[in-house]
């Protein structure tokens, strides 16, 4: 059982998520239009695997997003300009701080 499982999961991880994603919708509306068929279920199973390669992404990008940031260098800190300042003229009011 254990074998047919990773074999499974191999084949799955092989899939394109763009794909997976285009079918989302599809087997979202045969979930919740509830037969008491073996299509149904399907379908169920689907939309795990679909929801369950978005998840592995999301976690992968995610711990990859901090993994690159503990190793990136330290940016050295950024300027701060001032706005120039104005010159007071007739009919301007005065900035107070």
């Amino acid at each position: 059982m254990e074998a047919l499982l990773h074999r499974l999961a191999e084949q799955i991880l092989n899939l394109d998520e763009a794909s997976l994603t285009s079918l989302l919708e599809k087997y979202r509306q045969k979930v919740n239009n509830f037969e008491p068929t073996r299509e149904w279920e399907r379908a169920v199973i689907i939309l795990f695997m679909i929801n369950g390669v978005k998840a592995k992404n999301a976690i992968f990008n995610e711990q990859m997003l901090k993994r690159n940031a503990s190793f990136a260098p330290p940016q050295p800190p950024q300027k701060i300009s001032k706005p120039p300042k104005k010159s007071l003229q007739r009919g301007h009011l005065k900035v107070v701080k």
